[in-house]
């Protein structure tokens, strides 16, 4: 949550998943503590059934906890359909990393826990290296359309990545996971699960991870620890509440992304200083990123009577850190907005001159609640409810002082800390508070016309305030922007027979600008970026046609999609002061089209194949205003959107050893809305082996797995970073010079090998 305030024809992609002969701890039923191995029944895949009227692909617990139990939630379903994910270094720990889904950035899409709002609310990025740790997800669902009209959630066009925890166990029992992986990595984990306690019927699950690796390119290291907690109750007719908790403290790394020229000119090589000289503010250890979050969410279903039903959802979030740089400061000539300073005292300073730590914090607090009453009539079933949230933003950016080792004094970058100005005030770039209140309200009809056809129809109505004050001085105080959504829906679900289904919905959803756009930045005294609340909403109108095979050996589903957008939003880095800041680009009119497509085929008890496709088209309808003047951009691809991502992958698993490779391609991305800069298509390799030891010990899970990460190692850029309207100076359609500004991209990460030693207590 706070790290990200500073920092968003032919091919077919190759994927699988490994799966264990015993039951996954997070399953919906508990292991038995002692068991005996005696096959395998029919893997479940990467395509678990689905029946809701949109596109929508889901990977259970027997796959995450396969998978290198390092990875985030990105990583996890980074080879389904429509999802391109950009990481940064092999274990997901890193900041440095972005998501799209056919074509729309991770700030275009949705991010639930337990039903709670994982997004960012003044830049609505959502950041996986926080979210809960991969043992603990029972299952983790991706809408590449549609969103539920009941999800907290503001904008969504991209989608809905929805986390479910594990249920905590019915019986006592602990898990421990132990690692060893590349570039140092170490990690362990312990859930402790109570069981039923006594007569109460409440049971709960607390957990707690420690890992620690080095930067696999450059100096540095990662360290995070992680809680998560889960209390349950359940009882009669299906009621049930629960509270669950996250908490992640963690030091990472921000990787530097560099231009086309850079990466040409150093390749993996463009990093941060490994040692520290006088005046280096490109030393490793300003540029490193701590934080704390809490998320809590308390989700209650209750029956309140034969015919209707109550469901809610409540969420806490509070967060602080840093977004750290090197920068150089004079004890003159500097400025507090508009307002001139006289001289400042700055520590270490040499000759007037001093190397600090730029600091870019946020601390942040979250909390709201949605709440939906459900009413069976007939063959109707009425959905109406409300959702509240209130989010407040603090930012600053600040100074501290940095050792004559380069080591800074403070690196999460505290105001008691930080340099002032002779008269005590903060020395501050940026300094400011918003406030964010949404309200919405819902109403939807799911009509069962016959036993096989249903429609859903439904609308939901979407206020969004910012209430904010810049306290540096200068001509802006107050800011405020309001406005308000209407965003109807309707879905078709056409059963045509036991294993076959067609499904149909055209969904609205929109986004307002980032806070970032309603601030006056300031620099030498003088405005260099005017605050705005006058940027339009984006507005996007969707659709999607499908169709779903659910068979006993091979299911399959394929989804063809349309998108319109009016003031389309996309997400980039800008400079702000030496940080880099997550900001917001108009590109204007949008229009895409494509399908989306997977099978899953299980020939034999042990052995599943995996295939999944996209072909996507996303071109500009507008000329994008630069000045007085336009840029050609009418009819270019749209940035980040390869036309075709694919894959194939398989698994097998006899019982006592078990295996799996995934391979995924992503095709070219332009990185410039006029199309004069872009990466070429790239390949990656994952392989797996493993073996059950329970058989040949005590009876008790005990699993030993190998976890080969980007096995080829290929040295790519895997993603844009940050988008440009123009790379190369460009004449506009009215004859002036445009100049161009070079894009940043993510490097793709190394390879990397890590081994997990899984046992059952």
């Amino acid at each position: 949550m706070t790290d990200g305030i500073a920092r968003g024809a032919l091919g077919f992609a190759l994927l699988s998943s490994a799966m264990l002969a015993v039951p996954a701890f997070a399953e919906d039923k508990d292991p038995p503590g002692d068991i005996v191995v005696t096959g395998h029944p029919d893997p479940e895949g990467l395509l678990p059934d689905q029946h809701a009227p949109k596109a929508q692909s889901a990977i259970s617990a027997d796959f995450i906890t396969k998978q290198a139990p390092t990875l985030n939630a990105f990583q996890l379903i980074g080879l389904l359909p429509g999802a391109n994910v950009s990481s940064s270094d092999p274990y997901g720990l890193s900041t440095s990393s972005s998501l799209t889904l056919r074509g729309l950035g991770q700030d275009e899409i949705g991010v639930l826990l337990e039903g709670a709002p994982q997004n960012d609310i003044g830049y609505y990025y959502a950041y996986p290296a926080q979210f809960a740790d991969a043992e603990n997800l029972k299952q983790i669902t991706l809408a590449q359309g549609a969103v539920d009209l009941d999800s907290p959630t503001v904008g969504g066009a991209g989608g809905l990545l929805s986390l479910t925890l594990d249920d905590p166990k019915a019986s006592p029992q602990a898990l421990v996971n132990l690692s060893l992986g590349s570039y140092a990595a170490r990690r362990a984990f312990v859930r402790v699960d109570t069981g039923t306690i006594g007569r109460t019927g409440l049971k709960a699950f607390v957990s707690y991870s420690n890992i620690r690796a080095d930067n696999w390119r450059g100096a540095g290291f990662d360290t995070r620890q992680h809680v998560d907690a889960k209390l349950l109750n359940e009882w009669g007719n299906g009621n049930r509440a629960s509270l669950a908790v996250s908490f992640n403290d963690a030091n990472s790394s921000t990787y530097p992304s560099p231009t086309l020229a850079d990466w040409k000119a150093e390749g993996r090589g463009f990093n941060y200083d490994r040692k520290y000289s006088a005046g280096n503010t490109n030393y490793w250890r300003l540029h490193r990123a701590p934080f704390r979050n809490v998320y809590l969410a308390a989700p209650l279903h209750l029956a309140l009577s034969d015919r209707l039903t109550l469901d809610t959802t409540s969420y806490l979030q509070f967060g602080y850190g840093n977004s750290p740089y090197g920068t150089a400061l004079s004890t003159t000539g500097n400025f507090l907005g508009t307002e001139g300073l006289g001289p400042v005292a700055l520590p270490g300073a040499v000759d007037g001159a001093a190397t600090v730590l730029g600091n870019y914090t946020g601390d942040q607090f979250r909390g709201g609640t949605v709440a939906k009453l459900t009413l069976a009539a007939g063959a109707h079933r009425i959905t109406a409810g409300l959702w509240f949230d209130y989010g407040k933003d603090r930012v600053l950016q600040t100074y501290g002082a940095v050792r004559a080792d380069g080591r800074p004094v403070d690196p999460w970058g505290y105001q008691e800390t930080a340099i002032r100005t002779a008269d005590g005030r903060l020395l501050a770039y940026e300094d400011q508070r918003t406030l964010t209140v949404t309200k919405g309200f819902f109403l939807a009809d799911s009509i069962t016309l016959t036993p096989r056809l249903t429609i859903d129809v439904g609308f939901k109505g979407v206020d969004l305030l910012r209430n904010g004050r810049n306290y540096l001085p200068g001509p802006q105080s107050a800011v405020r922007r309001d406005s308000f959504a209407a965003l109807p829906r309707a879905a078709v679900h056409y059963q045509l027979d036991d294993r076959q289904q067609l499904f149909a919905n055209v969904t609205t959803n929109f986004r307002g600008p980032n806070e970032f756009t309603l601030y006056n930045s300031y620099y030498g005294g003088e405005l260099s970026t005017q605050g705005t609340n006058a940027l339009k909403n984006e507005y996007s109108v969707s659709q999607e046609l499908g169709y779903r095979y659910i068979g006993p050996s091979l299911s399959a589903s394929v989804t063809a999609f349309h998108y319109h957008f009016r003031n389309r939003q996309l997400g980039t880095l800008v400079d702000v002061g030496g940080a880099q800041v997550n900001s917001t680009l108009n590109a204007g009119s949008q229009t895409s089209y494509g399908v989306d497509g997977e099978i899953d085929y299980r020939p034999a008890a042990g052995v599943s194949l995996y295939v999944s496709g996209e072909y996507l088209r996303a071109r500009l309808d507008n000329d994008l205003p630069v000045g007085a003047d336009f840029l050609p951009t009418r009819g270019k691809h749209a940035v980040s959107s390869p036309t075709f991502q694919a894959g194939l992958g398989g698994t097998y698993d006899d019982g006592r050893f078990f295996g799996s490779s995934a391979l995924k391609y992503v095709a070219r991305q332009y990185a410039t809305f006029v199309n004069d800069e872009s990466i070429p298509g790239y390949a990656t390799l994952d392989l797996s082996v493993g073996v059950h030891l329970a058989e040949w010990l005590d009876g008790k899970r005990t699993d030993l797995r190998l976890n080969a990460i980007n096995v080829t190692n290929p040295r790519v850029l895997s993603g844009v970073a940050a988008v440009t309207p123009n790379a190369r100076d460009t004449i506009g359609r009215r004859g002036s010079l445009i100049a161009g500004a070079a894009p940043a991209y993510y490097v793709g990460s190394g390879a990397a090998l890590i081994a997990t030693l899984s046992r059952v207590f």
